[in-house]
């Protein structure tokens, strides 16, 4: 199967989750920590795999709502997405990932929104690479959050 990436991206780790990573366009360079609950040190200022997939993957995922909205003509507000990412003990013993996605939609009805969520989480790169491996909670609202100044 001969495909033609669509974007690239390309980092390095060095050290480890103590250490550091670098894009190898020296755009996003982090320092890392370890987080006290996997017995780390969890330094101020460093972050962690866990927090980098979260934003990505609710990068990724708010994209993919957008273009679904967009293609259902749904006259959505301001779409955010919280991710969060737990790491845990599967039932071998073995550590893996859980995601929970807040999903808001504001100014569509609660069906629309679930319809285009769904949609989304069929389509969207990082939910279809880890589709059954990675359990992925959605929570679908569609509150307006917007606050005035």
């Amino acid at each position: 199967m001969a495909t033609t990436p669509l974007a690239h991206a390309q980092a390095k780790s060095i050290g480890g989750r103590d250490g550091r990573i670098e894009t190898n366009d020296n755009v996003l360079s982090l320092e890392l920590t370890m987080p006290r609950a996997l017995g780390g040190r969890a330094r101020a200022g460093a972050t962690n795999p866990e927090q980098l997939f979260a934003a990505g993957y609710a990068a990724c995922f708010g994209n993919a709502v957008i273009g679904m909205a967009k293609q259902a003509k749904a006259a959505v507000g301001e779409i955010s997405v919280d991710a969060a990412v737990d790491m845990f003990m599967n039932e071998e013993q073995l550590p893996t990932l859980g995601v929970a996605l807040h999903v808001n939609l504001p100014g569509i009805t609660q069906e629309q929104a679930e319809d285009v969520v769904n949609k989304a989480h069929h389509m969207c790169p990082y939910s279809r690479a880890i589709r059954g491996n990675v359990d992925v909670k959605l929570t679908i609202t569609t509150e307006d959050v917007t606050v005035a100044a």
